[in-house]
């Protein structure tokens, strides 16, 4: 039997398995790091975070998503164990999804603007709880992210969790019309902060800016500099376990 190293992974491998033609993202003729979907001459995976985590996301990916070499909900899946990751569908069977949100150990938010919910559902910190929470992540673009939200009945039950971030995102590989929408990655980086996740919080944010540079740099054909700050960073999250 296969083993993958996350849920993200494991999705991707089945939406191969069972597509009728390959999904050519731009630059798909680079040679990729299986692990860390990088050029491989740019591979991050020794740099990893390893940390321990109490909080599970589920992560509900558009379309493609899985495939696109610079989707952020890998780097989530790289730090918190508990993830999991489902292609959403409007008229397919989300009954894992279903499953999952019933399962009584888990608190589960949609992560989502309050502006688009009704305000009773709406909140702004993590409801007191002996349960873990749960945070639901719609994994695409802006207006996939709304459709999501629109077109899912089994979330319309749900606490909302609305965050308000007090900085413009910093993530720069792929364009949005509002700064103030974050990639799916900094999202999860809130949530780790609001569950008191610290280090993990913390972990994720310096995964992602190094796999940023590490995507820009080959994409631009420079070296990186692995003996820089935010590489001893990386490595100082590999001691935790």
């Amino acid at each position: 039997m296969t083993e993958y190293p996350h849920a993200v992974a494991k999705l991707r491998a089945i939406r191969q398995a069972s597509s009728t033609r390959p999904f050519l993202a731009r630059g798909h003729q680079v040679k990729r790091c299986e692990r860390c979907r990088l050029d491989e001459n740019y591979c991050i995976c020794n740099w990893q975070p390893k940390v321990n985590t109490s909080v599970g996301v589920c992560l509900l990916m558009y379309d493609s998503e899985p495939f696109k070499p610079s989707n952020t909900g890998w780097l989530i899946a790289d730090i918190v164990k508990d993830t999991h990751a489902f292609s959403w569908t409007r008229v397919g069977d989300m009954q894992a999804v279903k499953d999952l949100l019933k399962d009584d150990s888990w608190q589960p938010y949609i992560v989502f603007p309050g502006e688009y919910a009704q305000s009773e559902r709406v909140n702004h910190q993590l409801i007191k709880t002996t349960k873990k929470p749960l945070f639901i992540l719609l994994d695409g673009t802006w207006p996939e992210a709304r459709k999501m939200f629109r077109k899912s009945p089994y979330l319309d039950s749900l606490p909302v969790l609305s965050l308000t971030p007090e900085q413009y995102s910093r993530y720069q590989l792929r364009r949005s019309t509002n700064n103030m929408h974050l990639c799916t990655a900094e999202v999860a980086a809130l949530c780790l902060e609001l569950a008191d996740e610290n280090l993990a919080a913390s972990a994720l944010n310096t995964w992602l800016d190094l796999f940023t540079q590490h995507y820009l740099a080959a994409r631009e054909c420079r070296k990186v500099n692995v003996d820089d700050v935010l590489h001893q960073q990386a490595l100082t999250y590999q001691m935790d376990l």
